[in-house]
C-alpha cells in the first residue's frame, strides 16, 4: 500500500503538468466563406484571415502600422529608394521543415505577378518579372521598376510559398489547383480541414520557427454562420469562443450578459460604404448619386443599426496626416429631391435603382430596408437583393452586372492611404469587389499615381487631400461610418488588438489562453 501511495504521489506533478499543457481549441464564427487559401489570390477579410495563420511574409505589421520583422530579420533601403534588400532569418523554415531561402521569395513574387490576381494589383508597374533577385541563399533584393513610396508597407501582403513543394505540384496552372486545397507556407498553423461552405480548422505547428509563448492556441475552428440565432445558440452551449466582428448589436448585448464572455472593442481603419456604380444608369448621373447620399440616414445607421465612428469621406481619420477634415454628410430628403430635379431624371417617378447587400446579415438588411424607404420617398423604385458574398464578388467583375448601390466594408490591405485609394478608385482596380464604383477617371488615376511616385510626405498628403475632395465632390460613394470592431470573447482568451492591415489582427499566434 505504501508503494502504491508513493507512486500515486509521484504522479501528481505529472498530472498537474499535463493539465496545464492541455490543448486549447477555440471556435470562432465568420460571416462569409473562405474564398481561397492561395496567397496569390487572396482578396477579402476571410482570405486574409486564413493567410495570416497559414503563411508568413518577409515582414508583418504592428498595431501602430509599423513594419516589423517576420521571415526577414532586417532590410536595407538603397539611398535612391530604388531597391530594398531583405535578409532572411537563418532559422526560418517552412511547415515541412525545409529552410526558407531567397529562391522561395523570388518564386513567390514571380508566381504572384504571373497569376495577376489578389495582391498583384498592389505591385502593378512597380514589380515586373525579374525584379526580384536572390543575392545568396538568405538575401533577396527587390528592384523597383519605378518610385513607389508605399512599397515597404505593401510587403506583408506578399506571403512566401515553399517553391520546391509548389513546383513539384505545379501542374499546368502554376500550382493553383494544388494551393486551392493545400498549404505550402511557413505560418504558425497548418490546415487540418476545410469545407468551403461550413468552415475551416487550423492546428498549431509545434515546430514553428518563431516559437510559442505561454497558453498557445492549439486549434482554431472557424465556423461560417451569419445567422444571429445560431451565434447565440453556439455561445449558450459553450461551443463559441469568439464571435465575428459583424454581429448585430442585439447579439453582442445578449452575449455580454453571459458570464463566460467579455466584449472587446477597437476603432479600425475599415470603412463602410454604399458603393455607387458610376457607369450604370441612373447612378451614372452625379446628381442621382448625391441624392442617394442625401437620402441616407447616417445617424440611425451608425448610432442604432450598427454603432460606428465618423466617416466624412473615402479615407478614415486613422490616417490622420493624410485625412481631409471635411463636413459630416447630412440626411436631408428635401435636398435629395432638389438634386434629382437637377439630374437627367427631373420630373420622373419610380426611378429604378438596384440595391444589393450581403445575405443573412441582419444589420445590412436593416440598412437596406431603411434606404429603400427613404429613397422611395424621394422618387426611386428600389429593388433590394440579398446576395451571398461570393456572388457579390462575381457580379462586381462586369460593370453592367454591378448594382447601382452595394453595401461594402473595405479596409487597408497595407498600412498606407494608398491602400484605400488604389484598390477602390484606380482604373486598374476596376472589376473587383473593392472597386464597384467603376470610376475609371483619368484625373483620379493621375492623383493616385502622383502620390505613389513622390517620396515627399508633405506633398503626398497634399495630393491625398485633393483626391478626397475630388471623390467627395463627385460623390463616389455614400460614406456611412468607420467600423468599431466588437467581439464577444471567452474571458480566458486574450490577444485581440486592431491592426491596420486586413485581418492581420486574427493571426492566432499572438493570442493566448489565460486559464488553467
Amino acid at each position: 500500500m505504501r508503494r502504491t501511495v508513493c507512486l500515486a504521489l509521484g504522479l501528481l506533478p505529472l498530472a498537474a503538468s499535463a493539465a496545464l499543457a492541455a490543448p486549447h481549441t477555440i471556435t470562432v464564427n465568420t460571416v462569409q466563406i473562405f474564398g481561397t487559401i492561395d496567397p496569390a489570390k487572396i482578396s477579402d477579410y476571410t482570405d486574409y484571415m486564413a493567410s495570416a495563420n497559414l503563411y508568413d511574409g518577409l515582414a508583418n505589421v504592428d498595431p501602430k502600422g509599423q513594419l516589423v520583422p517576420e521571415l526577414a530579420e532586417k532590410w536595407d533601403v538603397s539611398p535612391d529608394a530604388a531597391s530594398v534588400t531583405f535578409h532572411i532569418r537563418p532559422d526560418a523554415k517552412f511547415q515541412d521543415g525545409s529552410p526558407v531561402q531567397a529562391e522561395d521569395v523570388v518564386y513567390s513574387v514571380e508566381r504572384l505577378l504571373k497569376i495577376n490576381q489578389g495582391p498583384a494589383n498592389l505591385f502593378a508597374g512597380v514589380l515586373k518579372p525579374g525584379s526580384v533577385e536572390a543575392i545568396d541563399a538568405k538575401t533577396v533584393k527587390f528592384n523597383l521598376a519605378k518610385t513607389f513610396s508605399p512599397f515597404l508597407a505593401t510587403v506583408p501582403a506578399i506571403r512566401i510559398v515553399n517553391s520546391k513543394l509548389v513546383k513539384a505540384n505545379a501542374g499546368n496552372d502554376d500550382g493553383q489547383t494544388y494551393l486551392a486545397t493545400h498549404v505550402a507556407g511557413a505560418g504558425p498553423y497548418t490546415l487540418k480541414s476545410w469545407d468551403r461552405g461550413t468552415g475551416m480548422t487550423v492546428e498549431r505547428d509545434p515546430n514553428y520557427y518563431r516559437g510559442w509563448g505561454e497558453g498557445p492556441i492549439d486549434e482554431v475552428r472557424f465556423v461560417i454562420t451569419n445567422d444571429e440565432a445560431t451565434v447565440r445558440s453556439m455561445a449558450a452551449s459553450g461551443e463559441l469562443t469568439m464571435s465575428s466582428q459583424y454581429q448585430s448589436p442585439d447579439t453582442y448585448d445578449a452575449l455580454a450578459k453571459m458570464p463566460r464572455f467579455k466584449i472587446v472593442k477597437g476603432e479600425t481603419s475599415v470603412a463602410f460604404y454604399l458603393k455607387l456604380n458610376s457607369k450604370l444608369a441612373p447612378t451614372d448621373d452625379a446628381h442621382i448619386r448625391k441624392a442617394i447620399a442625401l437620402a441616407t440616414d447616417y445617424d440611425t445607421i451608425k448610432g442604432t443599426i450598427l454603432p460606428g465612428g465618423d466617416l466624412t469621406g473615402p479615407l478614415p481619420k486613422t490616417f490622420a496626416e493624410a485625412h481631409l477634415d471635411s463636413p459630416q454628410s447630412k440626411f436631408d430628403l428635401e435636398a435629395a429631391k432638389a438634386e434629382i430635379a437637377k439630374s437627367g431624371y427631373a420630373g420622373k417617378t419610380d426611378i429604378p435603382l438596384s440595391f444589393d447587400y450581403v445575405s443573412a446579415t441582419k444589420f445590412e438588411e436593416e440598412i437596406g430596408l431603411l434606404m429603400q424607404s427613404n429613397l422611395q420617398q424621394v422618387g426611386f423604385k428600389v429593388t433590394l437583393s440579398a446576395e451571398p458574398w461570393n456572388r457579390i464578388t462575381e457580379i462586381a467583375s462586369k460593370v453592367e452586372m454591378t448594382p447601382n448601390v452595394t453595401e461594402v466594408f473595405f479596409g487597408p490591405t497595407y498600412p498606407s492611404p494608398d491602400s484605400m485609394f488604389y484598390a477602390q478608385y484606380h482604373s486598374k482596380s476596376a472589376g473587383t469587389w473593392a472597386s464597384m464604383e467603376w470610376l475609371k477617371n483619368p484625373e483620379v488615376d493621375k492623383m493616385i499615381d502622383d502620390a505613389r511616385a513622390t517620396g515627399d510626405a508633405a506633398e503626398q498628403n497634399k495630393i491625398y487631400k485633393a483626391l478626397q475632395q475630388k471623390l467627395i465632390d463627385d460623390q463616389s460613394d455614400a460614406y456611412l461610418e468607420t467600423q468599431i470592431v466588437r467581439h464577444a470573447m471567452d474571458k480566458c482568451l486574450d490577444g485581440y488588438v486592431p491592426v491596420p492591415m486586413q485581418s492581420f489582427d486574427y493571426a492566432f499566434h499572438k493570442y493566448k489562453w489565460t486559464c488553467s
